[in-house]
């Protein structure tokens, strides 16, 4: 049986008024241009469910198993976790027409958007609830894409078995540099394929480190070309990569983010309760290491806390 995942260290504190009222831990690693670490806390060895972080990978075993698409912003999409903005939404439908489909072969659940305004847009107007909704829609898109280019069945195409998984868990273990130790059901009902947070860093620095021209390069530049369809208007993410030259993020579900800068370095880091508040303020403590610094980091390193409707403390990095 491989090592399980011990827990991280207390990363960010809680303060309410000035009183401590809590603290959120987690693991984070901190890798050099070279991929050496040069700095880490917690657990960074063991395996975690990277989530969505793991899909600039997948997007890679696509291209290389065929997925027929050239334009950036589809790329971008098939690596998104998108807030269900109008303009995902019609890029989603794009991608499906052109396979011939429509929303009844993706295997992803009925979901309202994540992003809150696109939520409120769809339920102020009487809908609810759709596939293409789901913000995994655009990856779901790409597979199916890619099985019809590649002859394989659509059919149970999420499938851990399934000829297009297969070359996915081929692309996370050459990118990460790890075999998967797990392989688990995400909330999107494809596989989600455990790695260590130091195989995660790896995998971005060679995404970004990669040649011009390359498929991991064509992915990377694809996302940071077009931020706002990788997560949405206002996402963490999206923010991020406008903000900072270079710089490639994806956030996943339970508190993961990894980014990385060519030339400079790369990050990931998990918090253990899954707290997306305590993500950002952490991720922005740790590019400081590699001497990243940019406007958009200042708005990140803190989260407020309000009382009343006022700002009353923060969420701020312990490490």
């Amino acid at each position: 049986m491989g090592k399980t995942y011990e827990g991280g260290v207390p990363l960010a504190e809680v303060v309410r008024s000035g009183f401590v009222e809590g603290m959120h831990r987690g693991s984070v690693v901190v890798l050099d241009p070279a991929g050496t670490p040069v700095a880490a806390a917690g657990d960074v060895t063991a395996p975690v469910f990277p989530r969505s972080s793991n899909k600039p990978m997948q997007a890679v075993g696509m291209i290389r198993a065929g997925l027929p698409l050239t334009d950036p912003a589809d790329l971008a999409l098939v690596s998104a976790s998108h807030a269900g903005e109008e303009f995902h939404l019609a890029r989603v439908g794009a991608l499906l027409a052109q396979a011939g489909l429509d929303e009844s072969a993706l295997h992803c659940p009925p979901d309202l958007p994540v992003g809150e305004d696109a939520r409120t847009a769809v339920l102020r107007a009487g809908g609810g609830p759709t596939r293409t909704q789901m913000n995994c829609s655009g990856k779901h898109s790409g597979m199916l894409l890619t099985c019809r280019a590649a002859g394989w069945p659509l059919e149970r195409y999420w499938r851990p078995e399934h000829p297009l998984q297969q070359r996915l868990r081929e692309a996370v273990e050459e990118f990460t540099g790890e075999p998967v130790a797990a392989t688990g059901v995400d909330g999107c009902g494809a596989p989600v394929l455990a790695v260590s947070l130091t195989g995660l860093a790896t995998a971005y620095l060679r995404l970004v480190s990669a040649e011009p021209g390359s498929v991991p390069r064509t992915v990377a530049d694809a996302m940071r070309a077009h931020p706002e369809i990788v997560g949405g208007t206002q996402a963490d993410d999206t923010r991020l990569m406008r903000g900072v030259p270079g710089l490639l993020a994806k956030v996943g579900a339970e508190g993961v983010i990894a980014a990385a800068v060519p030339g400079v370095g790369a990050v990931a880091l998990k918090i253990d309760d899954g707290a997306g508040r305590a993500r950002m303020p952490v991720l922005v403590s740790a590019l400081g290491r590699l001497g990243v610094a940019a406007p958009v980091l200042e708005e990140f390193a803190e989260v407020p806390l309000f009382g009343g409707g006022l700002p009353v403390g923060a969420v701020r990095p312990l490490w």
